[in-house]
């Protein structure tokens, strides 16, 4: 086997593993180019059909684009779909976008990392444990709906790699949290050669990386190799640049470059100019320690 096949039957397992130990489980996804790698390699795992719920915790502030992705896969590969939003947050313009008019240092003016926390963190926790509303996916009708499960999730797959984030390469596959979703590094179980805790104690949050040792440069081969539909924001439209990483539009800026297909991005990270860039440099939240923050309280 090549190093993407190795890759892959790892994930594989991962999920097989995952799907055995975990009663409650589903799988986060965030539209972007990991996490629609990970919905192919569930659907490879269990043999075309993902058995169990996959779910988007909707800002609002997503572009455009990525919902309409999101909603075609979802219907193409029958898909449950569940979403999960801080409807109260929104209602009340208590955000990043719909407070920047107010002046610095106004006690109502929201930073991004703050917005983060509201949107994403608070809405994500409340979306697993089931104390805020879910919608679904009616594939019969393309429409959201409420959803009737209330039941919490004990197991959550996601694809956060070891690569991409200095805070990410600090999980394991198997990654416990707190009943308050919190993140302890210090923590966590060991993994060595392959062996994986997963007897954890009933009700426990766990997490679940299958894609923890895979690269960026090894997603756009897999991607490449197995062609798997991307969202069109990744590519160069014209105006010489490409979003790298994809979050809300607010939020988020393009990176420099002219790569208008899977083949030129693959060129142009192993041509070696964005070695010195961070991939997600383009996601002006993070700061210096802001996702390691968010994650600790429970985010992605």
């Amino acid at each position: 086997m090549d190093n993407l096949d190795q890759l892959e039957q790892q994930s594989v397992y991962i999920f097989r593993e995952a799907f055995r130990h975990f009663e409650r489980l589903c799988m986060l996804w965030s539209i972007g180019k990991d996490s629609t790698v990970l919905l192919w390699l569930a659907r490879k795992a269990f043999f075309g059909h993902v058995p169990f719920p996959l779910v988007h915790i909707d800002t609002s502030y997503k572009l455009p684009e990525m919902i309409q992705y999101r909603d075609k896969l979802a219907m193409e590969y029958k898909l449950t779909m569940v979403v999960g939003q801080n409807k109260e947050i929104l209602e009340a313009g208590t955000t990043f976008p719909a407070t920047q008019h107010l002046p610095e240092g106004h006690p109502d003016k929201i930073s991004r990392v703050q917005c983060c926390g509201f949107l994403k963190k608070d809405a994500l926790a409340h979306t697993l444990n089931g104390t805020w509303p879910r919608q679904q996916l009616n594939l019969k009708t393309g429409q959201y709906e409420l959803d009737s499960d209330r039941e919490p999730y004990h197991g959550v797959i996601v694809g956060a790699r070891a690569d991409e984030e200095g805070s990410r390469s600090k999980e394991r596959y198997f990654s416990p949290r707190d009943k308050n979703n919190l993140w302890d590094v210090g923590e966590q179980p060991p993994e060595f050669w392959n062996q994986f805790k997963t007897d954890f104690a009933p009700g426990t949050h766990v997490r679940i990386h299958p894609l923890l040792d895979w690269t960026e440069l090894h997603i756009w081969e897999y991607i490449k190799r197995e062609n798997i539909p991307t969202v069109s924001l990744y590519y160069d439209q014209g105006q010489g640049t490409r979003y790298r990483s994809l979050g809300c539009g607010p939020c988020q800026a393009p990176i420099q470059s002219t790569a208008k297909n899977v083949d030129d991005i693959i060129a142009e990270l192993k041509s070696g100019k964005l070695k010195n860039i961070a991939e997600r440099s383009g996601r002006l939240q993070d700061g210096k320690h802001g996702l390691e923050e968010l994650r600790k309280e429970g985010y992605m």
